[in-house]
């Protein structure tokens, strides 16, 4: 091998290491890493009971579209085959659109990530999310029975049956 081709080698040696690090993988994700917040954020959807769409400001000039999962609490799914727990599902996703949108105009909600973790799920990050007036959006949805407590375990069915 030339000195030429040594030197080009090395040199897109460094470029590809350089891009990997760019991208990321030179910072890797521990299992156990958080972020403590406040993030700021936008909600752009409320995708579900449990599950927000924000659009959060992680730098200066750099915005971030995610799902967020309000930690600490399950709420019940839409796509059940129990009619009980989907009623309950548009419920507790009529309950949050009420507290991020009272004026019904669309328009995003300001809120505040807060303890911010790797969801289970590619895509999703787990956080509690604290509306404009400091209102924890998970604990409303307990109060008002809309959800129960959650620690990442296995879920707990809603119906005893599911055909209910």
């Amino acid at each position: 091998m030339t000195v030429r081709h040594w030197r080009v080698r090395s040199w897109a040696a460094g470029v590809l290491a350089l891009v990997w690090l760019l991208a990321g993988a030179g910072f890797p994700v521990r299992a156990g890493e958080a972020l403590a917040g406040p993030v700021p954020a936008l909600v752009t959807a409320v995708v579900d009971g449990d599950t927000l769409e924000v659009r959060a400001r992680i730098w200066l000039g750099q915005e971030l579209t995610t799902r967020v999962r309000l930690a600490g609490i399950d709420a019940p799914e839409a796509r059940s085959d129990c009619l009980r727990e989907r009623a309950l599902a548009i419920r507790a996703r009529a309950f949050l659109s009420a507290r991020l949108d009272p004026a019904g105009d669309g328009a995003p909600a300001p809120v505040r990530l807060r303890d911010i973790r790797n969801g289970k799920f590619a895509g999703r990050v787990l956080a509690r999310v604290e509306s404009a007036a400091g209102l924890d959006l998970g604990r409303a949805l307990l109060a008002a029975g809309l959800a129960r407590a959650y620690d990442g375990g296995r879920r707990a069915p809603w119906c005893a049956d599911s055909k209910q």
